[in-house]
């Protein structure tokens, strides 16, 4: 056995399998598309030379990414394959001469489509009307994101047609509009923006909360219909003009072609058109149209052989890196933000790029002056990749150590990539401060958005968010753009935002490592504001979720005399400091805390957190000390390995279902 070949081959399994994760399951890939088809046909190369090293377990012998965790598994009508790639023309040339190869003496014709960046899913209907609808997932199963799903506008809850039950599989996407527009809210709000309109779409998809998939503004192509998980149509072609005839979605920019050459003019017009569409592409998905020659030519383990994606190639230009800027967040953290000299890159012009943080700019040993490539494939934030030559007159970037807002003392904690502000008047601060309280998930405060900030924090009417409360209808309704009916506006929403309860509230302070999550565990633990800012660190951790760095950062929020003077003018205005938790009923499992991890043999992660919640106990997502016990499946990684380490008892799925009727003989005392 050669061991060269088996040691490369084992090592670029490992490191495809974790990129899968992070573009599968985490939704945060590192590398781009055309580094991981790199990898890939390595990979490929190297199992085809070597027969007897291939591994059933291979990341070429897979169809896609695991389902992700927090939804409940369903499994496909029929299995949902990736598609084989073709990454230059010669390549297409070489698709369609197997085609033909295969299906002779027949010819073929080919359906072009635009391949979509977004996220696929499979819809299900029933009596024409919507039921079900489940991601990819790894092509078997998917995840159940049906209440996602039913508040994408485009997507039909009922539909007229012949057939009572049929599926229809799509592509749902974020158009760029608003991707630029969520970017916006996010970066208000203090939260790194999205990478591209994929990652955004899949998360927005694969939110707990519908509501906030509702306003990410989704849409959905369709270009498959399935009847009983087959073909519904003798064609494809025709399949896509039934489905725009029962009111789906479907591509107008799509063509059928009689051969290769038609096709290729196809390709190359829509890779230089693509920057004038509404979205996001990355190539052209190429299908034999006849449904009966699909069957004919068959699949791999992975692929059907009778369609391929002609991926476009990364967009990149170079230009010079003129200077660097410090811009200011809501929590003081300090983010450098590279200036270009302006240069076009897949039709768009680029004049910044984002740099993260110091750390950053040391890996790349950027310099101001230093010519550089920035990437945009399929990326509408771009980015720098690398120094193509250094600068003459190179001008080194040292983080400041005062803020470049307000002049006050800059510090980076040990252990943090972020230099923070730590002035808490610093006026770009309070700016994203505002509006990040102001968020409709926060303190909802209708109307209050960056424009009307900028105002208030400029003209100086307003220093601290207790100041909102304080605001004259009068004087906002003299503000640009203002008048009478949107002061009024904005006065009942702050009205309205006094009934809020405690865990917003303690989101909308802005603690750091303070989130939803948290807020609410702290309220539930502590009752009111006022134990929690008696709390010391140890005692904070009685939380759930709440570790030492985030326990210290409240007793340093707390212990500031400037947040204390606005927790009690916040007291004065009304708003809410005590929390009633809801009461758990008794049961069982009452009193103990269950973290879960791995893969059950028969309940999801949502299946068991319920019977664990029915039986009166609680779920935690991190291990600590105050866990009661892990309860571990197939696969458990890290909180098994934590859990172990610190003694907390391991239970499995059997043991659980026991515990939870209460016939394990398993309570708080036992």
């Amino acid at each position: 056995m050669p061991r060269g070949a088996a040691r490369e081959i084992e090592q670029l399994r490992d490191l495809l399998r974790y990129h899968e994760h992070r573009y599968y399951v985490l939704d945060a890939p590192e590398i781009s598309d055309a580094e991981y088809d790199s990898l890939m046909r390595r990979l490929q190369a190297l199992e085809e030379a070597h027969p007897e090293l291939r591994s059933p377990d291979s990341p070429t012998q897979r169809v896609g990414g695991a389902p992700r965790e927090g939804f409940r598994q369903a499994a496909h009508s029929s299995p949902m394959l990736s598609l084989d790639n073709a990454l230059n023309e010669a390549e297409l040339r070489h698709f369609d001469r197997r085609v033909h190869e295969l299906l002779a003496p027949d010819t073929a014709r080919y359906v072009a489509e635009l391949k979509l960046d977004g996220l696929s899913m499979a819809v299900r209907y029933r009596q024409g009307r919507f039921e079900q609808a489940i991601t990819r997932g790894d092509g078997a199963q998917g995840e159940d994101v049906t209440e996602n799903a039913r508040t994408i506008r485009s997507l039909p809850l009922r539909v007229e047609s012949r057939r009572a039950d049929f599926e229809v599989r799509g592509e749902v996407v974020m158009g760029s509009r608003a991707f630029e527009r969520l970017n916006r809210q996010r970066e208000a709000a203090g939260e790194p923006p999205y990478a591209n309109p994929r990652n955004s779409a899949a998360g927005s998809l694969r939110v707990l909360d519908p509501a906030v998939t509702a306003a990410r503004q989704l849409d959905f192509y369709a270009y498959f219909l399935l009847a009983g998980g087959e073909p519904a149509c003798p064609s494809h072609w025709e399949c896509l003009d039934e489905l725009a005839a029962m009111g789906f979605k479907v591509n107008p920019e799509r063509g059928l072609f009689d051969g290769v050459e038609p096709l290729l003019g196809y390709i190359r017009k829509w890779e230089g058109e693509r920057d004038r569409l509404p979205y996001e592409i990355d190539g052209v998905v190429v299908k034999v149209d006849s449904v009966a020659q699909q069957k004919k030519l068959g699949w791999t383990a992975k692929a059907p052989r009778w369609a391929i994606a002609f991926k476009y190639p990364a967009r990149a230009a170079q230009t010079v890196l003129e200077s660097i800027e410090v811009q200011v967040g809501r929590t003081g953290a300090l983010t450098p933000v590279a200036h270009l000299r302006p240069v076009t890159v897949g039709g768009v012009t680029v004049s910044r790029a984002t740099l993260h943080n110091e750390d950053e700019i040391e890996r790349l040993g950027l310099a101001a002056g230093d010519e550089v490539e920035v990437l945009r494939s399929g990326d509408v934030i771009p980015k720098i990749v690398r120094v193509i030559r250094q600068g003459q007159a190179r001008a080194l970037f040292h983080m400041p150590k005062d803020c470049p807002v307000c002049g006050e003392a800059v510090s980076r904690a040990e252990g943090e990539v972020a230099s923070r502000c730590l002035n808490p008047d610093c006026p770009a601060r309070l700016k994203e401060t505002i509006l990040h309280f102001a968020k409709r998930d926060v303190m909802d405060i209708d109307g209050l958005g960056e424009a009307l900030v900028d105002q208030l924090v400029d003209r100086g009417m307003v220093r601290s968010i207790a100041d909102l409360y304080e605001l004259d209808g009068k004087a906002l309704a003299a503000l640009d753009r203002m008048g009478e009916k949107s002061a009024a506006r904005i006065l009942k929403g702050l009205e309205e935002s006094k009934s809020r309860p405690l865990p917003r509230l303690l989101c909308g302070l802005g603690i750091p490592f303070v989130g939803e999550r948290t807020a609410q565990q702290l309220a539930e633990a502590f009752g009111s504001i006022d134990a929690i800012m008696a709390a010391d660190a140890d005692q904070l951790q009685s939380a759930e979720d709440v570790g030492p760095k985030v326990a210290q950062s409240i007793v340093s929020f707390f212990a500031g005399e400037h947040n204390r003077r606005l927790v009690e003018r916040l007291r004065a205005a009304g708003l809410q400091f005590r929390f009633d938790a809801p009461k758990r009923a008794g049961g069982p499992l009452a009193g103990l805390t269950f973290v879960v991890t791995g893969t059950l043999p028969s309940l999801s992660r949502d299946e068991a957190h319920q019977l664990i919640e029915a039986a009166g106990g609680k779920t935690g997502d991190s291990v600590s000390r105050k866990t009661s016990y892990v309860v571990a499946g197939e696969k458990a990684g890290s909180k098994l390995k934590k859990a172990l380490s610190l003694g907390v008892p391991v239970i499995d799925e059997a043991k659980l279902k026991a515990m939870a009727e209460g016939k394990d003989g398993e309570s708080l005392d036992g």
